[in-house]
């Protein structure tokens, strides 16, 4: 089995199950989700390719990381991850991509990525849930992060947060790769959005 295949049936297993867990029909979760029904049926029969934007609604909704619909919780009291074991969540057709290397444990997750931003190239990103706020870190070349409409150039060795509730971006800048890490902090338990 491929590494793709058995992250699908990860994933696969965890939206059933988280889903079940928050007492969610098929058809509410894909309602509160904004994905649809039949994508939906698909990935819960590890069928299909679900993109970044479809994991991250998804997780949001049911009070999750990304992570957590991916590989689940670690076992042992360390976890070490190699940027190259993880597979980018996105891919920009520059070159850019994300990674989300881990997730951390307790009542409040925290995401963390990395990122590689090529100059001009931009990743939109939908508002989270209430509660989640993003942190960027740039370790090298320069970004745009883009929140609610308004542009903050961030440089190398500035750090930037933001409550992720709203419409936002990122888009690298200048004539070099922008290296960054960010974390996600999530909110702990589902989203209870009617």
């Amino acid at each position: 089995m491929s590494e793709t295949d058995a992250t699908l049936r990860a994933v696969a297993y965890n939206v059933r199950s988280a889903r079940l867990r928050a007492g969610l029909s098929l058809e509410e979760l894909s309602r509160r989700a904004q994905v649809s029904k039949g994508a939906l049926v698909g990935l819960e029969r590890a069928q299909g390719n679900p993109n970044l934007a479809t994991l991250v609604r998804l997780a949001d909704t049911l009070g999750i990381s990304v992570s957590d619909l991916m590989q689940g919780r670690a076992e042992g009291r360390v976890r070490v991850v190699a940027e190259d074991a993880t597979a980018p969540l996105w891919t920009g057709a520059r070159g850019s991509e994300a990674r989300l290397l881990l997730t951390t444990t307790g009542p409040v997750p925290v995401e963390i990525w990395r990122w590689r931003l090529q100059p001009g190239e931009e990743y939109p990103s939908h508002p989270h849930r209430a509660g989640v706020v993003e942190t960027v870190s740039v370790t090298a070349g320069r970004m745009v992060l883009l929140v609610d409409g308004v542009e903050h150039p961030v440089h190398a060795g500035q750090t930037a947060t933001f409550d992720g509730d709203t419409p936002h971006g990122y888009r690298g800048a200048g004539d070099t790769t922008c290296h960054l890490i960010m974390t996600v902090q999530l909110p702990p338990g589902p989203a209870t959005t009617g």
